[in-house]
């Protein structure tokens, strides 16, 4: 599972690492949660060009009848997600990339769960292998909104979690994005990002709750 991230690198960065036209405007955050606003990556449906989206995280399938879906599809399971009903026409048609500087995972220790940050080795911002929709309601208002794709643990995450997001590697980013690729192309992107990549350490239990967002949230204890 993949419940909060982090994301705080300069809009400028991220425009750069993703090959934008446009620089994002971000306030720094440090522990993003379920239904709240994220910024992804997508091919706009308009140009299929690169463009910057903001998506509700937790995913509402187009047939849904109510929003109340959100709070339950943050995830999708990368094994099943092409054939999942609530998936499969995102899985698709409607990829996108979630940067992320780091995210968090609760490890089971003596009893208790100790939150941690896991983030790049080198410092860079990750990119999160996301599905979004667009859903709406009995009012004609609309929501679009997304979810994060999870695999197995590689060696690193595999005593603190069972799952952990799928991360792109930059050169893989078309791929991924790419509405016009069989489903099945990009199949071999939805694997465990290599542990040597990644560096884990635990923080302060302040992360527990979405109220504290703050750089504290990532400092080591």
């Amino acid at each position: 599972m993949c419940g909060r991230f982090a994301l705080f690198a300069p809009g400028e960065s991220l425009a750069e690492q993703f090959l934008m036209g446009s620089v994002p405007m971000l306030s720094p955050r440090y522990n993003i949660a379920p239904t709240q606003p994220v910024t992804a990556v997508r091919l706009s449906p308009r140009t299929n060009q690169r463009e910057w989206a903001l998506f509700r995280w937790g995913l509402i399938p187009s047939w849904a009848k109510d929003d109340t879906f959100s709070a339950r599809m943050i995830n999708a399971r990368a094994e099943t997600a092409a054939e999942k009903p609530a998936f499969r026409a995102a899985f698709k048609r409607r990829r996108c990339l979630i940067p992320a500087d780091g995210f968090y995972e609760w490890q089971k220790l003596n009893g208790k769960k100790q939150p941690m940050f896991i983030c790049a080795q080198d410092g860079s911002p990750l990119a999160l292998a996301g599905l979004w929709e667009v859903w709406h309601s009995a009012d004609g208002s609309m929501i679009e909104s997304c979810t994060i794709l999870t695999t197995t643990p590689n060696d690193l995450m595999a005593p603190i979690h069972n799952r952990m997001p799928v991360i792109v590697e930059p050169e893989d980013y078309d791929l991924w994005l790419n509405p016009g690729q069989r489903p099945e192309a990009a199949r071999h992107l939805l694997r465990p990002f290599p542990s040597q990549k990644l560096t884990a350490y635990p923080v302060s239990t302040r992360v527990n709750s979405p109220r504290n967002d703050d750089p504290s949230c990532i400092v080591p204890v």
